[in-house]
């Protein structure tokens, strides 16, 4: 990994595209198609993303196609369960009581 995972994840377009690939892969074309923006801006986007290891580049003869790296993104999921994962669910627990108090007022 050469590039900031985290300067990666800070721009909305690399995010928007993670989520896009999320679903499956895609070549460049397909994704720019979600964007206002030029192909050469969603192709710098994946370069980024590329460099901070969260996608996969797949080469089809001269054709690139683009896919989520599962090994980095858990590892950005288990970073955010062990910093939120128990306040989250106190969080839950607090919206579920108070909804549930709220109920027995009316």
């Amino acid at each position: 990994m050469t590039g900031s995972l985290w300067k990666a994840l800070a721009e909305d377009n690399r995010r928007r595209i993670l989520l896009l690939l999320r679903e499956h892969e895609m070549y460049p074309t397909e994704i720019a198609k979600h964007f206002d923006t030029t192909l050469a801006a969603v192709s710098t986007n994946l370069r980024i993303l590329k460099d901070a290891d969260l996608i996969k580049e797949t080469r089809e003869g001269q054709k690139k196609r683009y896919s989520i790296n599962p090994k980095t993104t858990m590892e950005i999921k288990d970073f955010f369960d062990k910093m939120w994962g128990q306040s989250l669910e106190d969080l839950k627990v607090f919206v579920e009581e108070k909804s549930n108090k709220e109920k027995e007022k009316k």
